[in-house]
């Protein structure tokens, strides 16, 4: 008897555990409606707000616009140079923000972690209307971030705000830029190296037609590749990783801006277009200073000093210490990596030079002695069509060494017996590969190997010469137009050497 009471008292517990379980789950359903939503649950003008905030379990940053300049300020200091662009990427998020689901009249915001939220941003507009936009967990179904600006719903994130709003301070500011530079007017440098360059088409101080950029006050002509080389490793500057956005005259002095290593300042064109998309041709300049950490200089001055294995005006490798540069006079001073300072530090006379001991456009060649030996061999050409000075070249080599014309020929002689064409290409493959290992000015002390001289149809340089001697077992020494110039390669000269043989023996 005891026995069926007490499984009846069970049973009436069991029942009134379902009915209460019952109602919690019709409660529940009652007060949290989910349904889909794929529209738009959130539309903020980005022109209307005021002040923009975020705190996340990082960070926590804060922001506000000045009313009578547009621009954006960061309320801790407000001289941190905030990127507008970057704050307005931060707002769009909010511009047309759509919901996959909508979760409404929500009383338990703890099961989408938005009781204690990872990200709670704080947007205020014109009229001090303020939305608390706050991030919770995501959903364990499709991994979509809760979220939550106080309406009494849930929402879950078409795209995730928190991959937009996990930044630190340093993405938020306006770093310097440096336009595209594909040509210079002039380019000045000093500290490392003092000379300046200036840009000057069709000039008479070259005979290669491609030589644009000169030297000022010698008008020695520079490679234009390596030019175009240098301008597009200046521009490449990297401006992201900076050590002060606001620099005090300390800083500045730290950071070796007053002592600089290397200003590079440019003259360059730039197309500027207005509103109405009408565009001007305008000059503009900019400024690279170059500085190395000041107390790491020293410290390193008074090692080698001290080092009894430094050799005598041995000098501190400043590649190895911190350096830094800025652009014109602004107030952010950037890190410096070693790589871009090895470039922008490349750029002396002899960096940018040309490397080949003949630089000239082959075109422009009507005829090549070359002397190995003491015998002379003469390659000469003739246009191909003889009434068109614009048509190609064709080169040959004329059996030992005389020119026949074909009005020295006899009615039964045929020239093509007395000549052979040469392959230009080849040749002139062989010519360009002598180039300078190094540039010296030490006279030539050891045998001629080889000679040419090269004939252009070029009133200012009818004639380059180019003399290669025997310096060791590796290099040769070329002198041109009688000054010595370079070490080259002593293989290169000797192939050459191989290649001439082949067209005349």
């Amino acid at each position: 008897m005891k026995r069926a009471k007490r499984i009846y008292i069970l049973l009436g517990v069991l029942v009134i555990l379902c009915v209460a379980t019952f109602a919690v789950s019709q409660y529940n359903e009652e007060q949290e409606q989910i349904k889909n939503s794929n529209e738009v649950v959130l539309s903020i003008d980005p022109e209307t707000v005021t002040a923009l905030s975020w705190e996340t379990e990082e960070n926590a940053l804060a922001f506000h616009k000045d009313t009578e300049t547009g621009e954006w300020l960061y309320d801790d200091d407000e001289a941190f140079p905030t990127s507008t662009d970057k704050i307005e990427k931060l707002l769009s998020v909010f511009e047309e923000y759509e919901a996959d689901f909508i979760i409404e009249e929500v009383e338990d915001y703890s099961q989408y972690g938005l009781d204690e939220p990872v990200c709670t941003i704080n947007i205020t507009l014109e009229d001090e209307t303020v939305y608390e936009i706050t991030l919770g967990n995501f959903s364990t179904l499709d991994e979509e971030r809760y979220l939550s600006y106080g309406d009494g719903n849930v929402y879950l994130a078409v795209v995730d705000p928190l991959d937009s709003y996990d930044v630190e301070l340093s993405d938020m500011i306006l770093h310097d830029t440096l336009d595209t530079i594909s040509q210079a007017d002039s380019i000045t440098f000093s500290g490392a190296e003092n000379y300046s360059i200036y840009y000057e088409e069709e000039s008479d101080n070259t005979y290669c037609p491609e030589d644009v950029y000169f030297v000022t006050g010698t008008d020695e002509p520079l490679d234009t590749s390596n030019v175009e080389s240098y301008l597009k490793g200046f521009r490449n500057t990297s401006l992201y990783d900076y050590v002060t956005y606001n620099a005090s005259e300390e800083e500045l002095e730290l950071y070796g801006m007053n002592d600089p290593v290397l200003i590079i300042t440019m003259d360059y064109p730039y197309t500027e277009t207005d509103e109405d998309g009408e565009e001007t041709e305008v000059t503009r300049t900019v400024t690279l200073t170059v500085g190395v950490n000041q107390e790491e200089l020293q410290e390193a001055q008074e090692e080698l000093a001290e080092s009894e294995d430094a050799g005598e005006g041995e000098e501190v490798d400043l590649s190895t210490l911190s350096l830094y540069v800025r652009v014109d006079e602004s107030q952010i001073i950037y890190e410096l990596t070693e790589t871009r300072y090895e470039y922008l530090i490349a750029c002396g006379y002899d960096d940018l030079r040309h490397a080949e001991v003949l630089s000239a456009d082959f075109a422009d060649i009507y005829q090549m002695d070359f002397t190995i030996e003491g015998t002379t061999y003469t390659i000469y050409s003739e246009l191909e069509d003889e009434e068109d000075e614009e048509s190609d070249r064709i080169y040959y080599y004329y059996y030992d060494g005389v020119v026949v014309s074909a009005d020295e020929l006899e009615e039964d002689d045929d020239i093509d017996n007395y000549r052979v064409e040469v392959d230009m290409d080849t040749l002139s493959g062989a010519v360009d590969a002598v180039t300078a290992d190094s540039f010296t000015d030490e006279e030539p002390g050891d045998k001629e190997e080889l000679s040419f001289i090269a004939y252009l149809d070029n009133e200012n340089y009818p004639q380059v010469e180019v003399q290669l001697y025997r310096y060791d077992g590796t290099y040769c020494l070329a002198v041109i137009d009688g000054e010595p110039v370079s070490l080259v390669l002593r293989s290169s000269v000797v192939d050459l050497i191989e290649t001439i043989n082949a067209i005349v023996l």
